[in-house]
């Protein structure tokens, strides 16, 4: 029986080469790019077989379904088996079924109950379709939506603050972290029957009291100031701002902080002193613009989150600790969002997939 003559076209010689060679192709199929390589090249099927160290029926079967089907031929054959169990349908019936509310008692839908509900499909297979799909039934995401009927302008000024700041002036990011608790938590080594050793704190805690943490982040250069009060009044405002100001004298200084009452009251005498210093407040209810939260995100998760105080004073200088540490080789944040919406239902779009 003659054997099948083989012509590549260059793209298909090309794509051949490219699965002989690249280390990740599949070792069968690298071995049937070689076959049909060395068959094009005029080799004979004896000849393959030695050189590729296989029985000639083989390179006979892959030259052979080459010539009749091309590059296609190569793939592996359709094989028998049972049926699939689930189509398109069982994962459609799924997903279609988290629109339902789930069982009475029940606050949200799992594995087990959506299997129950559906009757026929396997809670296996429940999770199989969640998992494709990227649907975390646990995890539940949360926004704040602001009702402020100013908030374009408001968004407007602060987003413009971060992007194009005035020049020859500072742009300051305050804020207050308020009643920080001292909880003294017992910590250590605890050492299990089986040898093994966990590291971690006990759940019982003792309250030492608390402290108000007042923060200032400087735009361009990332640097935090720190203050340290034992409440959140205006009087401890004005006091921490007194300090800001003192640092940057002589210096035009744009302030960007929340609608809290404290921040703003009906007759500011401290700003008509200080005719050099601008308040930006936030929109209602997206104190999140205000940069700062950023650094308050980063202070509880480095120093402050399962750490054992047993005084506010030590608590304070814990967070003084952390301030250093951050200024010593701080750079600013970069406002990176590209839309700011204040309607529920553009929020729900825009900032959870940001």
């Amino acid at each position: 029986m003659m054997a099948a003559e083989i012509r590549l076209c260059p793209a298909d010689r090309a794509v051949l080469e490219g699965w002989a060679r690249a280390p990740r192709t599949e070792q069968r199929r690298a071995l049937r790019a070689r076959v049909v390589l060395l068959a094009a090249d005029g080799m004979a099927t004896g000849a393959i077989a030695e050189r590729l160290g296989v029985r000639p029926s083989t390179v006979s079967k892959w030259r052979g379904r080459c010539a009749r089907l091309g590059l296609e031929g190569l793939g592996d054959a359709p094989r028998g088996g049972r049926p699939a169990r689930y189509d398109a349908a069982s994962e459609a019936r799924i997903l279609a079924k988290l629109d339902e509310a789930p069982p009475p008692g029940f606050a949200r839908w799992n594995g087990r109950l959506l299997a129950a509900a559906l009757g026929d499909v396997s809670r296996h297979q429940v999770w199989r379709v969640l998992r494709a799909h990227r649907i975390s039934l646990a995890r539940r995401r949360s926004w704040c939506v602001s009702t402020d009927p100013e908030f374009a302008a408001k968004a407007a000024d602060i987003v413009g603050l971060y992007l194009n700041p005035p020049e020859h002036a500072v742009v300051l990011c305050v804020d207050e972290k308020p009643h920080i608790q001292a909880l003294e938590r017992a910590q250590g080594w605890l050492r299990l029957p089986n040898g093994q050793a966990l590291s971690g704190f006990s759940h019982r805690y003792k309250r030492h009291g608390t402290t108000t943490l007042f923060a200032a982040l400087e735009l361009a250069t990332g640097l935090v100031r720190t203050g340290h009060y034992r409440r959140r009044r205006r009087a401890e405002f004005l006091d921490f701002m007194n300090e800001v100001v003192a640092a940057h004298p002589a210096s035009e200084i744009h302030v960007v902080l929340d609608n809290l009452n404290t921040h703003k009251p009906k007759r500011d005498r401290w700003l008509a002193r200080h005719k050099n210093v601008h308040f930006h407040f936030t929109p209602t209810y997206a104190s999140w613009m205000n940069m700062v939260e950023i650094w308050f995100s980063l202070l509880q998760r480095h120093a402050l989150a399962g750490a054992s105080f047993t005084s506010p004073k030590q608590l304070r200088a814990a967070i003084d600790a952390y301030a250093r540490h951050h200024n010593q080789d701080a750079a600013p944040f970069a406002w990176r969002k590209i839309a700011v919406h204040p309607t529920p239902l553009r929020l729900s779009i825009a900032h959870l997939r940001n």
